[in-house]
């Protein structure tokens, strides 16, 4: 499909016109939200063949699309659903100040040299006051923003615990089919449990920087745990052969036999970025010979549907008319006429009887 034929349906259908000229991601997230019901698959896969074509800016729509109106997250997905596999999906975490940005840009550089595609997602703390987030992360990489190989988008953590956003794993499936051969996905600066880049990536880097206590805070948090590589940043800077040394040593004692290579970098001068590549692609390699790599995108796919799943739950206890018969049986607890394990499984029976509209 060219991207002219998908345009014109497109305005027949409610969707942005690119003859209008820049479309901002509210604006995107909202002319979507606006086609009805019965034209969104047929939107969807209008702007899902547009962006797999390689056109920039229908890619960017679909992104604010998925950020924006989770109900649309079914028509996009079905639209996804033959695209998606391709890609080796990279995560960053660590605490705040560790150079995650950096070691990005120097990621994306080396992958750049070797003639790969990448997507980057960059999450963005969001203010627990006005909502609003600075997506600085993007700012920090204007390197590659005129690289037609490399798409960077940001994403409000919308006040979402685990150093990711919501709608990250669907941003992720868009990346993949787009055609990007790496997508890597950058965290929110993370404190000590939160872990759930383990989850989404194939392979998971926790960063460390010398001299803050980083290397104590990774065995408190059990970030060693769920590091494929620790990375030390900032290696030019005093403490860093000790901090590599401690975190080798607490690796041996892991009592599995999965023990993470640590790597020592400093990401504003390219040090240590090729050896980090390697280490990368190492893990990657390792995860499909062993048959770990399909086991782990197994259970992200099991982890999404149970997500997707228990949302879909709680939206119908919620809704009429489960939210009354849900307050008639707190009430029979209440009252001592049933228990709170019976009147579960009741309210259970009741959603199961009636089928989902």
């Amino acid at each position: 499909m060219t991207i002219g034929s998908a345009a014109g349906v497109g305005r027949a259908r409610g969707l942005p016109d690119p003859a209008r000229g820049p479309v901002t991601a509210e604006l995107a997230g909202a002319e979507l939200a606006g086609a009805d019901v019965a034209g969104a698959d047929v939107a969807a896969a209008q702007l899902v063949a547009a962006a797999v074509g390689g056109d920039r800016r229908a890619l960017a729509r679909l992104l604010s699309a998925v950020e924006n109106t989770p109900r649309w997250w079914p028509e996009i997905g079905a639209a996804l659903a033959g695209h998606v596999g391709g890609a080796q999906t990279v995560g960053l975490t660590g605490a705040p100040g560790v150079g995650k940005s950096t070691t990005v840009t120097a990621l994306v550089r080396a992958y750049r040299r070797a003639g790969r595609r990448v997507g980057v997602l960059a999450v963005d703390p969001s203010s627990p006051y006005s909502g609003g987030a600075l997506l600085g992360d993007r700012v920090r990489m204007t390197e590659h923003a005129g690289d037609p190989g490399v798409f960077i988008r940001s994403l409000a953590s919308r006040g979402r615990l685990g150093g990711l956003a919501a709608a990250a794993a669907q941003a992720l499936r868009v990346l993949d089919a787009a055609g990007f051969d790496v997508v890597i996905v950058e965290t929110v600066g993370v404190g000590q449990a939160e872990i759930d880049i383990a989850a989404l990536a194939d392979t998971t880097c926790v960063l460390l920087a010398p001299g803050a206590g980083d290397d104590v805070q990774a065995v408190k948090a059990g970030l060693l745990e769920v590091a494929d590589v620790l990375v030390v940043n900032k290696a030019d800077r005093p403490g860093a052969a000790r901090t590599v040394a401690d975190l080798t040593a607490m690796t041996r004692m892991r009592a599995d036999a999965r023990r993470p290579a640590v790597v020592r970098v400093a990401a504003t001068l390219g040090e240590g970025i090729d050896e980090l590549v390697e280490r990368i692609a190492a893990h990657r390699q390792d995860l499909a010979a062993t048959g770990e790599l399909d086991r782990r995108r197994l259970a992200r796919a099991a982890d999404e549907i149970r997500g997707l799943a228990l949302t879909a739950l709680q939206d119908r206890l919620a809704a009429p008319p489960h939210d009354a018969r849900l307050a008639e049986l707190a009430g029979q607890v209440l009252a001592g006429v049933a228990d709170p394990w019976t009147a579960a499984e009741r309210l259970l029976e009741d959603i199961a009887a009636q089928p989902a509209h």
